[in-house]
């Protein structure tokens, strides 16, 4: 990573770097039951949903957005509805929404894609974002308070300590918590010492727009990365629903895809079912056939990605 200006939306800004460290200092709300939305990506139905999953809870949960819950949404009515309902939520800032609220313009969307992503598409993410940046100068109130979330947050459920993150444990970009990272077992014992250094028992991301949980034996016990992929999205393939990580001491009301149990909290990857054509209409108006980002995006959004539920989730 690096704050060269000669790779944008490849280059990782310093400013992104927080270190695993400063989780262990940040402030701490609890919770009994804690939704995880990441990369909504502007879907408004997506967010309709993630409203009647709470309702149907127990208890009122408490729901953490943790970046990127902007990016198709450059109509003005959408930019600022989205960020209206959000922010009444707890939020951390993702890639897109940092690189909304600054002048800066080297690291392009933020999303510092490694090598394997072509670069085409890295280079129409780019310009996605210019377009979503313009939409958000005609809103200062809602910059201001963009400029204003924080890079990571940090909560309690019962008995477990758990780290909101947008990338990894040490940058907001990072990509450690891709699935493929952490099935290497080079990248093992690095993601180890993050746990410890953060003081946490789990590490709740996105970022990387697939998503992935995996287990890891510390010495206190286990660890468990969430990754919800994302939740404005397909995350596999055939299948037309976003996801969500919840956290709770109260058993899921909802259908699993997938979860582990840690102690007495329940970690739970929950489908965000969402009306497809109502989407798929609102997407087109913003991005038709040929424009960036449906290129980069329709297929997925009708289709799902080339990703299994197998990949994201390896059953010990």
């Amino acid at each position: 990573m690096n704050a060269s200006n000669e790779n944008p939306g490849r280059s990782c800004p310093l400013a992104y770097r927080y270190g695993a460290a400063a989780l262990a200092t940040a402030p701490i709300v609890s919770a009994q039951t804690l939704y995880v939305v990441g990369g909504l990506y502007g879907n408004a139905q997506a967010l309709d949903a993630v409203d009647i999953l709470a309702a149907q809870e127990k208890s009122k949960p408490t729901i953490c957005f943790n970046g990127d819950f902007n990016w198709f949404n450059v109509d003005e009515p959408g930019f600022a509805s989205i960020n209206q309902r959000v922010l009444a939520h707890h939020a951390i800032a993702g890639n897109v929404e940092f690189e909304l609220s600054t002048a800066m313009t080297d690291a392009g969307c933020g999303c510092a894609y490694p090598d394997n992503v072509d670069d085409s598409l890295v280079e129409r993410s780019n310009r996605i974002h210019t377009r979503l940046k313009l939409t958000a100068q005609m809103f200062p109130e809602i910059l201001r308070r963009l400029s204003s979330l924080p890079m990571f947050a940090r909560y309690s459920v019962g008995d477990a300590q758990i780290a909101v993150v947008h990338g990894d444990a040490n940058s907001l970009s990072g990509w450690s918590f891709d699935a493929a990272e952490l099935d290497k077992s080079a990248n093992r014992a690095s993601i180890v010492q993050a746990f410890a250094a953060a003081k946490v028992d789990i590490f709740a991301s996105t970022h990387t727009c697939l998503p992935s949980t995996r287990r890891f034996d510390l010495a206190h016990g286990m660890g468990i990365v969430a990754n919800n992929g994302a939740a404005g999205m397909p995350n596999f393939q055939g299948q037309h629903a976003g996801l969500l990580t919840r956290i709770s001491i109260h058993p899921c009301p909802h259908a699993r895809v997938y979860g582990v149990k840690q102690a007495e909290v329940y970690i739970d990857t929950i489908s965000i079912d969402y009306d497809t054509s109502s989407w798929s209409e609102a997407f087109l108006r913003n991005w038709p056939q040929g424009s960036d980002a449906h290129v980069s995006y329709w297929a997925r959004i009708q289709d799902g990605p080339s990703y299994q539920v197998s990949q994201a989730f390896k059953p010990d």
